[in-house]
């Protein structure tokens, strides 16, 4: 079995970010913020806010956090698209009122929508990212592959057939209710999985050599798990990414490059 270990990549990704960081600040006096903009008060989001903290103190991009009420969530956004010291806006998703959120995503500006979730984006989702960067960092070959994306939702595989068909690659979509799903993935080269349903995937559905990218993530049993289940593990002829460390760190990764590209965007020769 070969992994694709994103913890890898991800750290050196990190060094190349934080020498372009240093550049922005020294010659062009400017100063990289990313904006959180969260309405939930969650022991669970609070951690994913705090890894984003440290990330970007890591790199020295400044990450300031709004935690805001439902009803100040809109006009906070209006101030931020407005402030020209903010380069990046994030959405904390889930939002308190989940009925705000298209409204909300779709209110940042474009050249600060780093999430990429809006309908005017311009930026790559970073979890879609993450995956393209993955395949690339490990010469996994896409070119005339039998691709499957399984799961079509607007974070992974959706933006992620869009950004490898720019690239030239074609893939099929999938999800997780799709008829006949075993007989039809056992055809396919490459297998992108991000459905949140623990186990979907298992070995007997897989073809000998095949790439498994597992993107999915749920919780069972305490403890959070993927699409993939543990029998696909135990098989030596595959390339796929690890339990833990796999996509994660470098969606993270793929979200401060975002950030880097808009600020460098707003830099004056």
């Amino acid at each position: 079995m070969k992994l694709l270990d994103g913890n890898e990549l991800a750290g050196f990704i990190k060094e190349r970010q934080a020498k372009q960081v240093r550049a922005l600040r020294q010659a062009k006096r400017v100063f990289p913020v990313l904006a959180v903009v969260q309405t939930t008060d969650d022991p669970v989001i609070d951690t994913y806010v705090r890894m984003k903290k440290q990330y970007g103190a890591d790199i020295l991009v400044d990450v300031a956090v709004h935690k805001v009420s439902s009803a100040e969530l809109m006009a906070t956004i209006e101030a931020l698209n407005g402030d020209e010291s903010v380069h990046g806006i994030i959405i904390q998703l889930p939002l308190a009122d989940t009925t705000q959120t298209q409204a909300a995503v779709d209110a940042v500006a474009p050249q600060k929508d780093v999430d990429g979730l809006g309908v005017d984006h311009i930026f790559d989702p970073a979890t879609a990212l993450a995956i393209n960067w993955l395949a690339a960092g490990y010469n996994i070959v896409l070119k005339d592959k039998k691709i499957a994306i399984v799961g079509n939702g607007r974070l992974v595989g959706a933006p992620l057939a869009v950004l490898w068909q720019k690239s030239g690659y074609e893939s099929t979509i999938f999800d997780s209710s799709s008829k006949d799903l075993a007989a039809q993935l056992k055809e396919y080269d490459v297998i992108v999985t991000a459905t949140g349903v623990p186990g979907l995937i298992t070995s007997e559905q897989l073809k000998d050599g095949a790439v498994v990218i597992d993107a999915g993530t749920a919780a069972e049993h305490g403890r959070v798990v993927g699409d993939v289940a543990d029998d696909v593990r135990t098989r030596d002829d595959l390339t796929i990414t690890p339990l833990k460390g796999g996509v994660g760190p470098l969606t993270v990764t793929a979200l401060f490059d975002n950030v880097i590209s808009a600020a460098t965007a707003t830099a004056k020769d």
